[in-house]
């Protein structure tokens, strides 16, 4: 078991130079899972590093799955699924827990879902309902891990609506499809993350959608090899902590830029950030860019849900930005901050507390009145959040020193965090 206990004092300063980040997370994940049902070997290179995407990468290996290399370039083997011999521990990641249930349904393995003391406090009924439509027979923990999968005896459903937008019960019935060579549709999807449909064509699958439907029909045809673009959640909190800092200037390199997931590029420029996109390029499917960065002041705004849920990931850094705009910043959409990794609606009031910025919480919404935040050295309780301490990061480099409880949930996402803020952070 880790140490969760490392409190960590963020210190105030400029971002200037370049950096790189981690392979994106999101892509990671997918891009193991979709590894496993190529026509062939395939490598990934520029895997996310984290502990979410090994928890992935080592249910895999349980069911059988051969790889060998590493995060930079590891090789994968595909070969039809086993029982485990033990329970798979997705850790702290609900993205394996919830995906690799459609891995799983898909191949009608039997096998039983654990995770942390986090995970198992986030729901899994909402994807368990449609796999179990799907023909899956699923027992979870009132509606929690753990959670035991006895097969799918016979495939029933091949046309679903989505209660509510969600890439992760989307893409856990497209593998669930994948995996059984079943053809599907997905309805009501309203424009979740689409990073696996992408990968799904770029190796080879006869797979559309438009935003709100998704279709796919047989499986992968091509293992190509996969490079993963650098992830836009974890560039956030430089770019946010570049443009609340004077004098800052910052190029973060590589970066997906996937209009399902930038959002907060949005709501920044809505905002008054200065932010470029240079070099355009595609890579495997997706659009990625370098991101040059300027401080800028800031002015507040009103954020609806279409932009939120492209920004969920991001929005207590976000918030952040907020806090340096004059005025009230409204954000709505934001219901399914309760149930993340910590409620993350509770954190931002405490983060933004800290700091004197006052925030005001309703069912769906957050409005932080922002104004002038100072740090001041206060410590913040993270309920070991990785984007939470992150942003307590990116929140002292314009406000002065933040303390957070523990730093150490930062390897979830970004191991390098702390040293590559560093590289470009002067005092």
């Amino acid at each position: 078991m880790p140490d969760l206990t490392t409190p960590r004092l963020f210190s105030p300063g400029p971002l200037r130079g370049s950096i790189d980040v981690p392979g994106d997370k999101s892509i990671s994940h997918r891009a193991l899972l979709l590894a496993a049902a190529a026509p062939g070997p395939l490598q990934i290179r520029g895997l996310n590093g984290g502990r979410d995407v090994r928890a992935t990468l080592e249910a895999l290996i349980a069911l059988g799955i051969e790889v060998e290399g590493s995060a930079s370039a590891l090789a994968l083997h595909p070969t039809p699924l086993r029982d485990p011999v033990g329970a798979i521990d997705c850790m702290n990641s609900g993205s394996t827990a919830r995906m690799m249930l459609g891995v799983c349904a898909g191949a009608s393995v039997h096998v039983r879902f654990e995770g942390d003391a986090s995970l198992s406090r986030r729901p899994m009924e909402p994807v368990a309902a449609q796999l179990r439509a799907f023909g899956a027979k699923i027992d979870t923990t009132e509606g929690h891990l753990p959670m035991t999968l006895l097969g799918t005896p016979q495939i029933e459903t091949r046309r679903f609506i989505l209660l509510s937008p969600s890439a992760q019960v989307k893409s856990a019935l497209l593998l669930a499809a994948l995996f059984s060579r079943s053809d599907i549709e997905i309805l009501a999807d309203r424009g979740s993350r689409d990073h696996t449909e992408r990968l799904m064509r770029y190796l080879g699958a006869d797979v559309t959608w438009n935003g709100q439907t998704i279709a796919l029909r047989g499986g992968l045809t091509r293992a190509g090899d996969i490079d993963v673009p650098g992830d836009f959640s974890a560039a956030a909190f430089f770019i946010v902590a570049a443009t609340v800092t004077p004098e800052s200037e910052l190029t973060v390199r590589g970066v997906n830029v996937n209009p399902t997931r930038t959002g907060l590029l949005d709501a920044l420029r809505a905002m008054g950030a200065d932010i470029e996109l240079a070099n355009p390029r595609e890579q495997c499917g997706e659009p990625v860019a370098d991101l040059v960065v300027r401080h800028a002041p800031l002015r507040a705004t009103t954020i609806g849900p279409d932009v939120a849920l492209r920004a969920i990931d991001e929005i207590p850094v976000l918030a952040v930005a907020a806090a340096f705009a004059a005025g009230d910043t409204k954000i709505s959409g934001v219901r399914d901050l309760r149930t993340k990794e910590s409620d993350r609606l509770a954190a931002i009031e405490r983060l933004l507390g800290a700091a004197g910025i006052p925030v005001s919480v309703e069912a769906n919404a957050v409005t932080i009145h922002g104004g002038k935040p100072h740090g001041g050295g206060a410590s913040v309780e993270t309920h070991h959040d990785h984007r939470i301490a992150m942003a307590a990061a990116s929140l002292a480099a314009g406000a002065g020193p933040v303390a957070v409880d523990s730093d150490t949930s930062i390897d979830v996402s970004f191991p390098a965090f702390i040293e590559t803020l560093r590289s470009v952070q002067r005092a």
